[in-house]
């Protein structure tokens, strides 16, 4: 904490230094210091809202991007076969880590979907200046950049009111942003609920579950229900070249099932604070951060699932997180040609995961369980790149960083005499891990002229292994049940012995245009990553796998590797009178990874599966059909017993209506002919029953998707 305090105080005492105004100043335009190629992104008129109140899910259209199914707000981003924290996902420039065994509350649900503006996403090869510790690529969202009223114009002020309805459990929720701002002050303020009931599927998948509450249906996807609650308050001040920006924002989650876990989330109250500071310059471009994350987690078994276990009222599970971090990191323009990005980030992490004792017997008391006690993941980095225009044809890229990353724990206990031994074994080990980390990259483009363009380069990119990984201890299966980050139903044990992740990856794209790229498009990415030390599973030492039910597993390094190839593209059919514009779009993707040291295949990797859509724009009205198509999932973990899932396709129609760009009103409906099909993604179904009992529950039922659901919305700006 200490070095954090003092690279906190540098970081401000060199942009009072070096912002000094007697420094000439400049406007660096994006095109000197644009990201490399190979990244995607969308903008605030991309962003549909009104389907889902979950922000991963507007990801969903882009090339080599798919969705872990969770709750109804946290479902995981995927980046070609990798998900979780093997992405780096960053929130207005935040790299925020969850606080839960089960990594229920992701960095994506720190930020409701209506206070997203823009995403960009690096699916190939990520730079060194834009991620560390991680080797899925990058997810960067980022909130509405704050807006000055122009010089002379006096006080602006904004406002937008939205609201939303889906029919699909009785989904609804409000939205507001407002800001006032002068040519150098801004102030800011967004805020959101939105909440759900289960939702139901097509058709009957399922038994019937008595509650105390009432029948969780055969065609109900219990443990689906979530109730969300954001809110957020930005101030930035604009001073000639240099621009300050302080963010605060708290969320609270009162509930949120997870149908693909053994319990639900039953309280998540966040807290952050973000300080940036940009300023440009004929020199390039500086940029400070500082964030704080504080969040206070809990679970427990929700209405759909047994509460009692004998004389022990359900089983509580708390959880604290802490995270501090700190960036400066500079763009210096050499020349015309040469642009060297330099900088430092350190990031602080804090973790407690306790069980208080429910009940009188040995399995849940007398004693408060340590699942993890006062652990810690601190990094710190360095980084430098080199980005070069040859001449209007070439352009390239050769980054590298040094991730320093440091763990270590306290000793545990568990409810009682009976979970001795796991504890005093872990207890007599060094904790303690202190990982060198180096990623490289090199990347290249080539522009032959302006309908083409070839983009080619490798990368070596590391990640250590996160506090679940190393520090769960116990092999009970009702403890280890409730370790899982997977959604399989599986329970995990961590492993002292784990050594972080290396990544190599070679990918390409091929880019097709017309000169104004405005009438069509396609792009083709191939890609091929090798990983060593890959954090997979084994069945438990001593313990026995069985196929056809859930077993206690543990993490284990392997070699692994994973290949695919993403195509996309879009071409304007023309303008048909009273009809309008139509466009057709395409996106197809393909994933296979499997595991080298055991033949096994990798968990969870999204089948072969394409989007087709045809919108239509005339006036002020806006109107698409999507058919989604997804193949049978039949490479699956034999290790996990992963289910098998069939193929199916889903048929969309979405509809907007503007208004003089004050009022908008969408409407759509998904899955338009009530079509039943299984989650590729979504894991196995363990939201009802006996949940806490390893094998109580139905094993081979994975957790099926949404059947028809219409859905409106209405969007006022002032």
């Amino acid at each position: 904490m200490n070095k954090l305090f003092a690279l906190s105080v540098l970081t401000l005492a060199i942009s009072q230094t070096v912002f000094a105004d007697n420094l000439p100043e400049l406007s660096v335009t994006a095109s000197r210091l644009q990201a490399f190629p190979g990244n995607s992104a969308l903008d605030q008129n991309q962003l549909n809202i009104t389907r889902s109140s979950d922000s991963a899910s507007l990801l969903t259209d882009i090339p080599g991007v798919s969705l872990y199914s969770a709750g109804g707000v946290s479902s995981l981003p995927v980046i070609h076969g990798m998900a979780d924290d093997r992405i780096n996902v960053e929130v207005d420039g935040m790299s925020l880590m969850p606080a839960c065994p089960n990594h229920m509350n992701s960095p994506l649900s720190y930020i409701d979907s209506s206070n997203v503006a823009n995403v960009k996403v690096y699916a190939g090869i990520t730079p060194v200046s834009s991620s560390g510790d991680s080797i899925g690529g990058s997810i960067l969202v980022k909130s509405a950049a704050p807006v000055f009223a122009a010089p002379g114009q006096g006080t602006l002020s904004s406002a937008e009111l939205g609201a939303f309805y889906r029919s699909n459990g009785n989904a609804h929720g409000e939205n507001v942003n407002a800001s006032v701002a002068s040519d150098y002050l801004s102030l800011s303020y967004s805020g959101s609920t939105a909440q759900s009931g289960d939702y139901t599927a097509a058709q009957n998948f399922k038994s019937v579950y008595a509650t105390p509450n009432g029948l969780v249906g055969a065609n109900v996807v219990g443990s689906s229900a979530y109730k969300s609650e954001n809110q957020a308050l930005n101030f930035a001040l604009r001073q000639d070249n240099k621009l300050f920006e302080l963010s605060a924002a708290v969320q609270s989650v009162p509930f949120e099932g997870f149908p693909n876990q053994r319990m639900d989330m039953t309280g998540n109250n966040n807290t952050s604070f973000n300080f940036h500071y940009t300023a440009d310059y004929d020199w390039g471009m500086l940029e400070s951060r500082v964030y704080n994350q504080q969040t206070s987690h809990s679970m427990n078994f929700g209405d759909d699932r047994q509460f009692m276990y004998g004389n022990a009222p359900g089983m509580p599970m708390d959880t604290s997180g802490k995270t501090n971090g700190v960036l400066l990191k500079g763009d210096i323009i050499f020349s015309a040609r040469d642009v060297l990005r330099v900088g430092a980030e350190v990031q602080n992490y804090r973790l407690n995961d306790w069980w208080p004792a429910s009940g009188t017997g040995m399995m849940m008391s007398p004693n408060t369980f340590q699942n993890i006690n006062n652990g810690s993941r601190d990094r710190f980095d360095i980084f430098g790149e080199w980005e070069a225009r040859w001449n209007p044809q070439w352009m390239s890229q050769f980054g590298v960083r040094n991730d320093m990353v440091k763990m270590d724990t306290s000793n545990v206990q568990g409810y009682s005499s009976m979970y001795a031994t796991d504890a005093n074994s872990f207890n007599s080990l060094n904790h303690a891990h202190t990982d060198q980390n180096w990623d490289l990259t090199a990347l290249s483009r080539y522009t032959p002229n302006s309908t083409q363009s070839y983009e080619f380069g490798y990368a070596q990119k590391s990640r250590s292994a996160n506090l679940d990984q190393l520090y769960t201890w116990s092999a009970n299966s009702m403890a280890a049940i409730m370790n899982n980050m997977a959604g399989d139903g599986n329970g995990y044990v961590g492993n002292n012995n784990l050594k972080p992740e290396v990544a190599h990856t070679l990918s390409t794209t091929a880019s097709w245009h017309d000169a104004e790229q405005a009438q069509w498009a396609a792009a083709l990415t191939p890609y091929y990553t090798y990983i060593d030390n890959y954090i997979d599973a084994q069945c438990l030492p001593g313990k026995t796998c069985k196929p056809n039910q859930f077993n206690v597993l543990q993490y284990v390094n392997q070699s692994a590797q994973i290949y695919g190839i993403d195509l996309s593209g879009h071409h304007h059919l023309g303008k048909f009178g009273n009809y309008g514009d139509i466009t057709a779009k395409a996106v197809l993707s393909y994933t296979r990874g499997e595991n080298l040291t055991t033949g096994d295949n990798l968990y969870n990797i999204m089948p072969l599966n394409t989007r087709l859509s045809l919108e239509q724009r005339t006036g002020s009205w806006s109107n698409s059909a999507e058919l989604q198509l997804v193949e049978a999932k039949t490479d699956v973990s034999q290790l996990r017993n992963e289910i098998k899932t069939g193929g199916y396709s889903l048929f969309n129609l979405r509809s907007s209506y503007e208004l003089n760009q004050k009022i908008r009103i969408d409407f759509g409906i998904d899955n338009l002919f009530n079509k039943f099909y299984s989650l590729p993604l979504g894991g196995v179904y363990v939201g009802q029953g006996s949940t806490m009992s390893i094998n109580g529950i139905p094993y081979g039922i994975a957790v099926a998707g949404m059947g028809r659901s219409i859905y409106t919305g209405m969007t006022m700006k002032f």
